[in-house]
């Protein structure tokens, strides 16, 4: 028979030796933040304009962070939204705190990708709050839930790591609702006495789920994937293949002052609007377009934009003299916006992980082949041209 009086002096001698373990906050090192000295001195210097003061607890000093994004924030998530700085776009993990928080707040669970972090601080303006920052490697709650790094282990070991024991004096967790798949609730109770909550889907409805008793309505369970969402992801969307079109027209201009003019200004057009029709268009109509896979919806609609571009550049009806260029354009353009708008599965829910991986394997050797092919006819056309 096991002896309380043991389990409970075990217990103590583990409470007394994280206490004398740094916080999060106090050491770099922990939490697997090994950066230089100037690389510290930069995030302390960024962290300034969302961090208040620090409040005293027993744990620690704890970062108390503003609710009101600044100018600087509101950059940032533009920069963000544009792919600039993407991966370092992440806080320390750790325990912070909104308001006045205190040992009967309630404690919100968050990645430490900085966008999902700002959107949940700023929603709790006018609430005394915990937040409770994983370690998702800079990476959302709901990506990070499906690769694991918002994961059961992360969660238990963040809880001990931040010595959240020690500053509350309930045992319950609220995580967001889309990180459900990475956690098992039962572990972490099992493993640190804490209760996992999951809260609403969107932070905005923070507040009337903690008014109603930490009770969900099924509009908040509900994942909504509106206009507004699939429009602000389109600029991470284009922001690659322009790119890459940059390059290539530097590359044809610099060709093109050596005396070899393989393509004029004007024929950019055809692919430029290839790529804002698998990285805008698709996206923004997605649920309007006819078919489920995306890669069929990016084919069709450039399939119909070739179409176009042949009649407006005049080569159709087809002649001996029109019909492979006709051909390089139905071959590569729909090839270009099915490749792009295949690529927003990642960013959407309208599909499974399973269900990307099956278009997968239909699509990209198809998509290969199109745009293989349509690059040995223009190849055919250019050297005609010469």
């Amino acid at each position: 028979m096991a002896n309380p009086n043991a389990d409970q002096k075990k217990d103590f001698e583990k409470e007394e030796q994280r206490a004398t373990q740094p916080s999060c906050e106090s050491s770099p090192e922990c939490c697997g933040w090994t950066s230089g000295k100037g690389e510290e001195e930069k995030y302390h210097e960024e962290s300034e304009h969302w961090i208040e003061r620090g409040a005293e607890t027993p744990a620690g000093s704890i970062p108390v962070v503003r609710t009101k994004l600044g100018r600087q924030n509101i950059m940032g998530k533009v920069k963000v939204r544009f792919g600039i700085g993407r991966m370092s776009y992440k806080i320390k993990p750790g325990l912070y705190t909104v308001g006045n928080a205190g040992p009967a707040s309630p404690v919100l669970v968050s990645a430490n990708y900085k966008l999902s972090f700002d959107t949940l601080r700023s929603k709790l303006a006018g609430l005394n709050a915990w937040i409770l920052v994983l370690d998702t490697k800079g990476i959302n709650v709901w990506c990070a839930a499906g690769k694991g790094t918002f994961g059961t282990e992360e969660l238990v070991h963040r809880i001990e790591d931040s010595g959240l024991s020690r500053v509350i004096t309930h045992r319950t967790l609220i995580l967001p609702q889309l990180g459900a798949p990475g956690v098992a609730a039962h572990e972490v109770t099992r493993r640190t006495r804490f209760k996992v909550i999951y809260g609403p889907v969107r932070a905005a409805d923070i507040k009337n789920f903690l008014a109603a008793g930490m009770k969900a309505t099924p509009e908040m369970r509900r994942v909504k994937f509106g206009l507004k969402d699939r429009f602000v992801l389109t600029a991470l969307e284009l922001t690659n293949p322009f790119k890459y079109l940059v390059v290539a027209t530097a590359v044809f201009w610099i060709i093109s002052l050596l005396g070899l003019h393989l393509f004029s200004w004007k024929g950019w057009y055809p692919y430029l609007g290839a790529i804002l029709i698998g990285g805008f268009f698709v996206p923004v109509l997605l649920p309007w377009i006819p078919g489920r896979p995306f890669a069929w919806k990016g084919w069709l609609l450039g399939m119909m934009w070739a179409a176009f571009v042949d009649i407006y550049q005049g080569l159709i009806p087809l002649t001996p003299a029109s019909w492979q260029p006709a051909l390089v354009n139905f071959l590569l353009l729909p090839a270009i916006s099915a490749f792009l708008a295949m690529g927003f599965t990642g960013s959407s829910t309208y599909t499974s992980l399973s269900g990307v991986l099956k278009e997968m394997r239909y699509a990209v050797p198809a998509i290969l082949a199109s745009a293989s092919i349509g690059i040995v006819f223009l190849a055919i056309v250019l050297i005609r041209a010469l």
